[in-house]
């Protein structure tokens, strides 16, 4: 009788924790840059748009503020980097 409970047990446990291994790890630098959309893309902002400005044009500042969003060959990578997102 007690055979049989370990041999329970044993299989129990063994199937629950072969469901939740192994976890993904999201990538740090990616998730500290990118925001994940409803519709499977990414967007992030632009960078060099908040010191040195007195030398950039106002049209080149306008497109730094601007959204930028993944591209199509972006969009499968980023998916790998962030598994839950």
């Amino acid at each position: 009788m007690f055979l049989s409970r370990l041999l329970m047990t044993a299989k129990q446990f063994s199937t629950s924790a072969v469901t939740s291994f192994p976890k993904l790890k999201t990538h740090s630098g990616t998730k500290k840059r990118w925001r994940a959309l409803s519709n499977g893309k990414f967007k992030r902002a632009h960078a060099a748009h908040s010191h040195l400005n007195v030398t950039k044009r106002p049209g080149r500042k306008n497109a730094l503020c601007q959204t930028a969003y993944s591209s199509g060959a972006q969009t499968p990578t980023l998916k790998k980097l962030m598994p839950y997102a």
